[in-house]
């Protein structure tokens, strides 16, 4: 073969893999996680959220752990397909585009307003994990080398139930975040704390979590080899924003912007974002938000703000925190389709 065919073959070879990885055009989402990806789950559950919650975006409480939107929402943005709809919220909801599942849930929802089977196959699932089960740790008897391998069992048994019988194929799994850099657990008064402030214990055991997370999703692409598995690396693109907070538009990135806790943290369980207090026979709220959320990266203590999740959100959707490194709109690619 001469040079110039030697030359065509390759160009063809090259262009092959652009021509089959076309984007993935989900159909539907599902959101299966903890209070960070909860879309009134809570709420429709235990009565709903009170302003502030809510105020940035939707300008009224919306279910949401945050002034406004969700990693997940601008997920579902970004896909072109609407917002999530809890579902224990099933009355005035529609799932046809997919479920948020962030709290757990009884009971039936009509199937009328449930996405068609075939769409099953095709969705996206969601999974972020992490917070909620490492903050019941420390009010358990167990040690982290009982619970967490629990938690990794009880994960990888929701995959194959997925997969065996909703016909799930594509997962985005997300990892747990910094909890040491937390204003709920500053708060506690932690022994060490690292160069930024965060409380090294707590940032220890979440990185201890996702490397057996990551253990356990490296098993899964084995056990079902058909299957898309993306782990998404939120606990380095969060590190990163509080740590450079200032040059990406941020400041106080351990203190909380909503609630009435006051010092370092703005955080007290008693006077949490949202509270109201009686005086002289009127509620009158406590828990107020900071003058600007857009300048902040926690929100309520324990969650992050609307423009705190858009920037996370923004590091992720390219791949550059993946692995494989693929863009959101390729998940459904067990390669990289760079």
């Amino acid at each position: 073969m001469n040079l110039l065919n030697s030359i065509a073959s390759l160009n063809i070879l090259l262009l092959v893999p652009s021509i089959l990885c076309t984007s993935c055009d989900f159909p539907a989402i599902f959101s299966l996680g903890d209070s960070n990806s909860d879309t009134g789950g809570f709420s429709a559950a235990f009565g709903p959220l009170t302003s502030p919650f809510g105020e940035t975006f939707f300008h009224e409480p919306a279910g949401r752990f945050s002034d406004g939107r969700l990693i997940i929402d601008f997920i579902a943005e970004s896909l072109g397909l609407p917002y999530l709809s809890s579902y224990l919220d099933s009355i005035g909801s529609n799932f046809s585009h997919g479920a948020n599942f962030s709290i757990q849930h009884t009971g039936g929802v009509l199937k009328s307003l449930m996405p068609t089977k075939k769409y099953f196959s095709r969705a996206l699932y969601i999974l972020d994990i992490g917070q909620n089960d490492l903050t019941a740790l420390f009010y358990s008897n167990k040690s982290a080398d009982q619970y967490i391998p629990d938690a990794m069992k009880a994960f990888s048994s929701s995959i194959k139930s997925l997969y065996m019988q909703e016909g799930g194929r594509y997962f985005w799994i997300h990892n747990t975040g910094p909890l040491g850099c937390l204003p709920y657990v500053l708060w506690q008064d932690p022994k060490e704390l690292d160069s930024l402030g965060c409380a090294i214990v707590f940032n220890e055991l979440a990185k201890k979590f996702n490397r057996m997370l990551n253990e356990t999703v490296a098993q899964l692409r084995k056990d079902f080899p058909v299957a898309a598995f993306t782990y998404v690396d939120i606990y380095s693109a969060k590190y990163l924003l509080i740590s450079q907070a200032n040059k990406f538009g941020f400041k106080k990135p351990l203190m909380a912007c909503c609630g009435h806790g006051g010092g370092l943290y703005n955080y007290d369980p008693k006077a949490r974002c949202g509270t109201s207090i009686k005086k002289k026979g009127s509620q009158v709220l406590i828990g107020k938000s900071c003058m600007d959320s857009r300048k902040r990266v926690n929100w309520d203590g324990a969650h992050y703000t609307e423009a705190a999740n858009k920037w996370v959100f923004d590091q992720i959707v390219t791949g550059d925190f993946s692995d494989p490194p693929n863009s959101l709109n390729m998940a459904c690619y067990k390669h990289n389709t760079l």
